[in-house]
């Protein structure tokens, strides 16, 4: 299993269940979720948990069932015959009969002007990695989604003021969240914004975006920029055995997430499958890992 996210570990507990030998190898545990769910209120048996509980929660339950776990980075994945050859960031190499890729997916970036230089110097990714660092400072999101208008809640905790930037000319946020943000006076949405760069000598000093209608370019003083215009699937290492729809995402049977490659299974935000939920991605992950389990199962039977 490739990725320690919901459905990479849901589908880990149930290989594990199953007693197959199973190796789950992930760069960490959590996946988006530990760094971007502050508050989480739709996961059943819980009215409200955080991300980073749910998935200790998770982690612990993985951890109490027999699974060898490799905290690595998956470089290539290649298919000889019926058996996988799954090679990390520092050439380990291990043999599987099935592979389930639970991948996930890392943040989009705004590809603009001064994004990659001030990664670290006031540009981020992760508001609950990053959010305790703006105490005092003005800040701003970019994104007008949920999670664009979650990272602006929890930021004004400690930011004295929060921009959320929209290139677009309507919200996409539920509108129980825009309902939180309204009643915080300091959170200011700005709609019809497109960012064009950012700009600073050490770290971050300011922003600059036009709006779309005036076509007036605008620069907002701002030490703290949180990206949050969605994500793009981590799949560079099975590129050859699996087909990818127009936002890049692997194409899985969604009877079974069997990818074209027989034995190579998909499940959570990194394949196809709509609605990126945290409990959908744990009841793809279950899915992957039965159906894993019946082609092994099968496999077996061939052979014999």
């Amino acid at each position: 299993i490739i990725g320690g996210g919901p459905a990479g570990m849901t589908a880990g507990i149930y290989t594990a269940r199953q007693k197959l030998k199973t190796l789950l190898i992930t760069k960490d545990f959590g996946g988006q979720m530990a760094k971007k769910a502050v508050s989480i209120e739709n996961y059943p048996g819980f009215e409200e948990i955080s991300g980073l509980e749910l998935i200790q929660l998770f982690e612990k339950h993985l951890r109490s069932h027999e699974i060898d776990i490799e905290i690595n980075a998956v470089k290539n994945v290649k298919k000889s015959g019926d058996v996988f050859l799954l090679m990390t960031a520092d050439r380990k190499e291990f043999k599987s009969k099935a592979v389930i890729v639970a991948s996930g997916a890392d943040p989009r970036p705004l590809e603009v002007e001064g994004e990659k230089e001030f990664i670290g110097k006031g540009v981020s990714y992760c508001v609950s990695c990053d959010g305790p660092l703006f105490a005092d400072k003005t800040v701003v999101v970019i994104g007008g989604g949920n999670a664009g208008f979650e990272a602006a809640l929890s930021l004004s905790n400690y930011a004295k003021k929060v921009y959320i930037l929209e290139s677009g000319e309507k919200i996409r946020a539920e509108k129980s969240i825009q309902d939180q943000v309204k009643k915080i006076a300091k959170i200011t949405v700005i709609i019809g914004s497109v960012i064009q760069k950012i700009q600073g000598k050490t770290f971050v000093e300011s922003i600059i975006y036009q709006e779309k209608t005036s076509k007036k370019l605008v620069t907002l003083e701002v030490q703290g920029i949180f990206v949050e215009i969605g994500s793009q699937p981590a799949t560079s290492f099975v590129k050859d055995l699996v087909d990818f729809n127009e936002k890049d995402e692997i194409v899985v049977d969604p009877k079974t997430s069997q990818t074209r490659t027989r034995g190579l299974f998909s499940a959570g935000d990194v394949d196809d499958v709509p609605y990126k939920q945290v409990v959908i991605a744990c009841g793809e992950g279950a899915k992957a890992a039965i159906s894993a389990s019946i082609y092994l199962q099968k496999n077996d039977r061939a052979q014999h």
